[in-house]
């Protein structure tokens, strides 16, 4: 008997949805999409309509048999791949991969659900459609806006900067907002401001503290010290009149449920999840978990949306979850609703549970410690948002003084002091920096009346300066990505994965910080492609690809009026972009070797110092700086650039030459310039080596001096003669070889760094001891000597031997090697 084929892109969901259809269906899963453009080719023929020519996926064919062999048995076949571009293109590609060459084949239908449950999958094979053209053109040409500019601009890169670079089309922008951050920050010229804070003594405690606001009814800036000291001689004396006492209620109302951006800015922030790592564990969430008896259960709807919509059936039972879990003033008299941007696909819902009242408790036991998190903070922020606003009691106290150079000074101090926790019970939200808020909240007033007259107990004036704009972290990145329209939340993850995976950008604390690399590349591309890696124009292409889904725009005509410009910015580029790798930029500096002019060069692994002398010369050197110091790149064109290795100048401890910047294949380092003759190196970030002191003892193998050198584990005597003679002088515990009983024990580290106790006539004799030994005889077997050991039960000396048992109390801890 034929069955229904049902195909979706993954094993999870495949599993998932079967367990809801039945006998009558067959459901196989398509591993993503099934073809695509093939890798040895830009497959675009620009001169007919940017025809694309799609094929199927290497390591597909296998897959695609499979498939065609049970769709030509199949009455039906419902394509139920995910509910967006990407997914209406797999089921596109299906549809023409198993529609038959010759003859009628089974009748084809695209279901789409918003979350994988009973009812909703039921809903979906009630109501199929065709699959929608106008959402395949839109992922079409977004997909041959990506390989036009990756196969035409990469290729470009690989000649004048390194092979294996790439370029994209929102990539690139992406990038070049962390660029531009960073020259923000390094043009950022700080400024000196003061703050002053009077803390003063009311009737009842605590202490009120205000903060200087103005002067004579003026807001005041206090430019510097002097400015902040001669208002502190002008109140000190002065009486502090309490001016006015007032407190409203305030409400602060509950956030939207999730949607894609959001939720990638609050995992980031609160669970410290990647982007990529948020939307892995949503895809897991959302086709479907093992929730014992109850089989495979999708826990939450679908995770690429920029919707705040809510269903009905959603509403209702997350209000009747409320008045359970949290009674009934919790809960509004009618629904929040909450409205969406002005551009968004309200096709589908927010990110919710698929049921507000599975509670995240009941599921911990199938889920993955981090799909817990997750799934708890999705589940929290759909519940708050259906909940009553949170009322604190504001207050707002402004003391007055007047100044004995006449002027009248206010001060001013307000707190927030929660009234009712309303959303807050459950959820609040996180933030990227903390505001006035927060300080609100921290701050309690003491009972204060109008006309009171305050007693001063002390002046604060502070210091502070200008801050530069932060770098980027992941969510702050997601943030101005979609605040300025670059880019899709769906495509964000891909995005930030691959400026990281080509070394264009590093991340130092969670904030995104440009490579050297990252920063040429980023101002090659912008000064001969301007206008199409500008935000600006970005993101007008991204509108168009939302007019092309929703049918108003032809795909080849915006892909026409693309490549007008872009082939015109192309043609340029290959005539006059600046040829990295076959630069030199003369500087000041000179080989220390041969006395010739030292240039700046490019290699693998970017800038150095190379000597103008080379091949008879091949003297090289690191810059302690990169190529393009940021905001001012260096043109060959110009003037001799002056160069500085580092700060000052670092010698070399064991010869007294100067130390250079290195790079090896462990990274960057500080290196002699007496190399061959001294080979001293110094990692960087490690302290500068501690010179060897010498000492009068004599090497008893060579008869030279001793010395204390610095080695990892600390400080240890070694022979000046080093590396003709090795010998180490051992610190012995005191203690002869149990075994050899010729030389003496002493403490030494293995390569983990943990302790042991071996004879200092190794390898003669091997005697090893993990535990301290002790010169004493076990009294019960005879063994050698005793060890120490400190125990949960306490201290003791125990025997050496381990089939004796014997141990006694030692009552002084024990004595350190």
């Amino acid at each position: 008997m034929a069955k229904n084929l049902v195909i979706v892109e993954s094993p999870a969901k495949a599993k998932t949805i079967g367990k809801y259809l039945g006998k009558n269906f067959t459901v196989k899963a398509s591993l993503g999409h099934v073809k695509d453009l093939p890798k040895n080719d830009i497959a675009v023929d620009v001169e007919h309509d940017f025809r694309p020519s799609y094929v199927v996926i290497e390591g597909k064919k296998k897959l695609m048999d499979e498939l065609r062999k049970a769709a030509k048995d199949a009455d039906a076949i419902y394509l139920a791949a995910d509910p967006d571009r990407e997914g209406e293109a797999i089921c596109f590609h299906l549809q023409e991969e198993l529609t038959p060459k010759k003859g009628d084949g089974p009748a084809m239908h695209r279901v789409t659900f918003n979350e994988i449950t009973a009812n909703a999958v039921r809903k979906a094979f009630e109501n199929p459609r065709p699959v929608n053209t106008h959402l395949v053109d839109a992922q079409q040409a977004r997909r041959i806006l990506d390989r036009l500019v990756g196969y035409k601009i990469s290729p470009l890169l690989w000649d004048k900067v390194r092979r294996g670079l790439s370029a994209g089309r929102v990539q690139t922008v992406a990038l070049r907002m962390i660029v531009d951050r960073e020259k923000e920050i390094r043009a950022f010229l700080k400024r000196e401001y003061w703050s002053i804070d009077v803390h003063l003594n009311a009737k009842k405690s605590p202490v009120l503290k205000t903060t200087l606001a103005k002067r004579d009814g003026v807001n005041v800036e206090i430019a510097d010290q002097a400015a902040a000291d001669a208002i502190v001689a002008a109140i000190a004396d002065s009486p502090f009149v309490v001016k006015s006492v007032a407190t409203r209620e305030k409400k602060r109302n509950p956030v939207p449920p999730f949607i894609t951006s959001t939720i990638q800015q609050e995992a980031a922030r609160k669970l410290r999840f990647s982007v990529k790592r948020t939307m892995m564990l949503a895809q897991r969430l959302y086709e479907g978990v093992e929730l014992g008896s109850e089989g495979a259960v999708g826990l939450i709807t679908y995770m690429r949306t920029d919707s705040i919509r809510v269903g009905q059936d959603a509403i209702v039972e997350v209000r009747e979850a409320i008045r359970q879990r949290f009674g009934a003033e919790y809960l509004p008299e009618s629904p929040n609703v909450y409205r969406s941007k002005k551009d968004a696909q309200d096709a589908h819902e927010a990110i919710r549970p698929t049921s507000a009242l599975r509670h995240p408790d009941d599921v911990a036991a199938f889920v993955s410690e981090d799909e817990l998190k997750l799934y708890r903070l999705i589940w929290m922020r759909f519940v708050a948002s259906q909940m009553t606003p949170a009322i604190f009691d504001q207050t707002t106290v402004e003391v007055e003084a007047s100044g004995t150079d006449g002027g009248s000074y206010l001060m001013r101090a307000t707190g927030s002091v929660p009234k009712f926790d309303g959303f807050q019970a459950v959820y609040l939200e996180g933030k990227d920096q903390k505001d006035e808020e927060d300080e609100e909240e921290k701050n309690r007033l003491p009972q204060v009346s109008d006309g009171e007259v305050l007693k001063l107990k002390q002046i604060l004036p502070e210091q502070h300066f200008t801050e530069p704009p932060p770098r980027f972290t992941e969510a702050t990145l997601v943030k101005e990505l979609e605040s300025d329209g670059v880019g899709r939340p769906s495509t964000y993850a891909s995005i930030l994965s691959t400026i990281q995976e080509r070394e264009y950008v590093k991340r130092e604390g969670g904030k995104f910080i440009p490579t050297e690399l990252g920063v040429v590349v980023t101002e090659l591309l912008v000064e001969s492609f301007a206008d199409i890696f500008d935000i600006t124009y970005t993101a007008r292409m991204e509108d168009e690809l939302d007019e092309i889904e929703d049918g108003k725009l032809k795909w080849e005509t915006a892909m026409a009026d693309f490549y007008a410009r872009f082939q015109k910015d192309l043609t340029e580029a290959e005539r006059s972009m600046r040829d990295i790798k076959r630069m030199e930029v003369p500087t000041d500096q000179v080989c220390d070797k041969c006395g010739k002019p030292m240039v700046i060069k490019w290699g693998k692994h970017g800038s150095f110092l190379a000597c103008t002398g080379y091949p008879d010369c091949t003297t090289t050197r690191q810059l302690a700086q990169g190529l393009h110091e940021l905001g001012n790149g260096i043109n060959e064109e110009e003037t001799k650039v002056e160069i500085t290795e580092q700060d000052a100048v670092e010698y070399c401890v064991n010869c007294g030459r100067e130390m250079v910047l290195k790079k090896g294949r462990f990274g960057t380092f500080m290196a002699c310039t007496g190399y061959p003759d001294c080979k001293t190196t110094r990692q960087l970030g490690q302290e500068a080596k501690k010179p060897d002191v010498p000492l009068e003892e004599k090497c008893p193998e060579c008869d030279h001096h001793l010395v204390i050198k610095s080695g990892r584990f600390g400080e240890f005597t070694a022979c000046s003669n080093y590396p003709k003679c090795k010998y180490v002088k051992h610190q012995t515990i005191g203690i002869t070889c149990p075994k050899c009983e010729l030389g003496e024990l002493s403490a030494r580290r293995s390569k983990r760094g943990k302790t042991f106790y071996g004879c200092v006539r190794y390898p003669e004799c091997d005697f090893v001891a993990w535990a301290k030994p002790i010169p004493e005889p076990c009294p019960e077997c005879g063994a050698k000597y005793l060890v120490d050991k400190v125990l949960k039960s306490g201290h003791f000396a125990a025997c050496s031997n381990k089939e004796c048992k014997y141990k006694k109390e030692v009552a002084d801890e024990p004595v350190p090697a």
